[in-house]
């Protein structure tokens, strides 16, 4: 064991986990907090993000089964529970809405009724898809700046071993390692943070898009559904 190291374990240093946190300037323990508080509510937005999407694509496939079995579609939209209701289904409620307005009271065609009916389901997806994508950005935002966070406390950390040095005269391991270790902590910390924000950004908006891509078409089919029906009712 070197001289050093022992002259650290002679002064009872602790670099155990908490022990780095313990010991190190505040203004790197807030460096530290913040990675931390970001780390957790990103995993709390990747599992959440993961259970969702899961689940909105089994939504997704089983009410395009039932849309397209043939069954009315006056009736199925009176089925719907609109306080359950999934994306798709809110897309086709949307639709529907809107084109049960485009008649009037004798039963006439209003002018128009295919463009609003498309505006009508447009905003709709476009709703869905903001709401599917929430918190996306934060995932980005830690990904982007959490490396240069903990860079931050590097920094500072070892800013510290230098005046540490300086005070006291003294190239020790004990006079150098508290502030290297905290450094090193808040390096690792900031990849922490990044690493698993980064890489579910990337898939978490891959499976995002994709199902906004559903939404999308399943709208588009669902417009041309209904123009045929106008196009009979006029003639």
């Amino acid at each position: 064991m070197e001289a050093g190291t022992v002259d650290a374990l002679d002064h009872g240093l602790d670099f155990s986990v908490m022990g780095l946190f313990a010991q190190a300037h505040w203004v790197v323990q807030v460096v530290i907090i913040m990675l931390l508080v970001a780390s957790f509510w990103s995993w709390a937005i990747i599992i959440d993000k993961i259970i969702r999407y899961r689940s909105l694509k089994k939504k997704f496939a089983a009410f395009e089964t039932e849309f397209w079995s043939g069954a009315s579609l006056d009736e199925l939209y009176t089925r719907l529970d609109a306080d359950v209701r999934s994306p798709i289904e809110r897309v086709f409620a949307a639709g529907m809405k809107e084109w049960r307005r485009s008649f009037e009271a004798g039963g006439a065609l209003i002018v128009g009724a295919n463009q609003r009916i498309d505006r009508t389901m447009a905003v709709a997806v476009d709703r869905e898809a903001e709401g599917m994508e929430s918190w996306m950005g934060f995932l980005a935002t830690v990904g982007s700046i959490a490396p240069f966070v903990g860079l931050f406390g590097t920094v500072w950390g070892i800013k510290n071993s230098f005046e540490a040095i300086a005070l006291s005269q003294n190239t020790n391991l004990s006079v150098v390692a508290p502030g290297i270790a905290e450094a090193l902590f808040a390096t690792a910390l900031g990849l922490l943070a990044a690493i698993p924000a980064v890489v579910a950004y990337n898939l978490l908006s891959d499976r995002a898009a994709r199902l906004t891509g559903r939404l999308e078409a399943f709208a588009d089919e669902f417009s041309t559904l209904l123009s045929r029906q106008l196009e009979r009712r006029t003639k």
